[in-house]
């Protein structure tokens, strides 16, 4: 079986193109295979299948093997796969598990419109968003410092959580009005990720609910900066989202 890998700020997926409906793996062999010692090592693999009205399907599974809510980062991946398989020249729409998603690409970017998403919620003390995916989010001195995997696990963890249905944690430290840095641990990969899509975007529109900043805002990743523009509805929810960032090939293979 032939796969590609591919990366967006450093957020890193096996892509499968899966038109032809043959892929067959077991959740535990996915999770070997996104395993960075035993296998090709990512935060997860993505299957491109077709889809009835649209120009593909995504279907995305975490790194532990498992099915996954919507990957931001991932979808802005899929979409220059498909690209790079002759799909689509430079507009697209697709659909995945949270609905249906536009995209386009130029030149290395690629710009993904993210769901539409609800006022900001209070769960547990923090700011809760769900843009394709559940986010919640702290606000830390010193970013550079903290350790992610330990904060960020002990929240997902916690007693709240684990009877809620899990949530990926998002830190954040605003770099001025325009501009904040994020580090992210999430679900599913169960660390602190270089980069995630769907949760700079909840860090984005918390930044208008906290401190009415104003579409678009830059986001500081480990692995590079990404974009995010959205609009404000008059019940405070948000719509037109777009994620805009890199998304690039590392290499290709085949599976023996």
């Amino acid at each position: 079986m032939k796969f590609f890998k591919y990366q967006g700020t450093g957020n890193d997926f096996i892509m499968i193109d899966d038109r032809e409906q043959t892929f067959n793996l077991r959740k535990d062999e996915i999770e070997v295979l996104c395993h960075r010692r035993f296998g090709i090592g990512a935060d997860g693999l993505i299957l491109l299948q077709n889809a009835e009205g649209y120009d593909f399907r995504m279907v995305y599974f975490n790194a532990d093997g498992g099915e996954g809510s919507m990957c931001g980062n991932g979808g802005r991946c899929i979409v220059r796969f498909a690209h790079d398989l002759g799909v689509f020249e430079n507009e697209t729409t697709f659909i995945a598990v949270d609905g249906e998603h536009e995209a386009s690409v130029s030149t290395d970017l690629v710009s993904l419109k993210m769901t539409d998403t609800t006022a900001v919620q209070i769960k547990d003390g923090l700011h809760f968003y769900d843009t394709g995916s559940p986010h919640v989010i702290k606000y830390i001195d010193n970013l550079d410092d903290l350790d992610v995997d330990g904060t960020g696990s002990a929240i997902r963890n916690s007693e709240f959580w684990t009877a809620n249905g899990g949530t990926n944690v998002n830190f954040v430290e605003p770099l001025g009005e325009q501009k904040i840095k994020v580090r992210t641990y999430e679900r599913g990969v169960e660390a602190e990720t270089f980069s995630c899509g769907t949760g700079v975007t909840a860090c984005v529109l918390d930044r208008f609910v906290v401190d009415a900043c104003q579409s678009p805002i830059a986001i500081v990743t480990k692995g590079g900066e990404l974009e995010v523009s959205f609009e404000v509805n008059a019940d405070k929810s948000f719509t037109n989202i777009y994620l805009k960032g890199p998304a690039k090939r590392v290499f290709e293979g085949v599976l023996a």
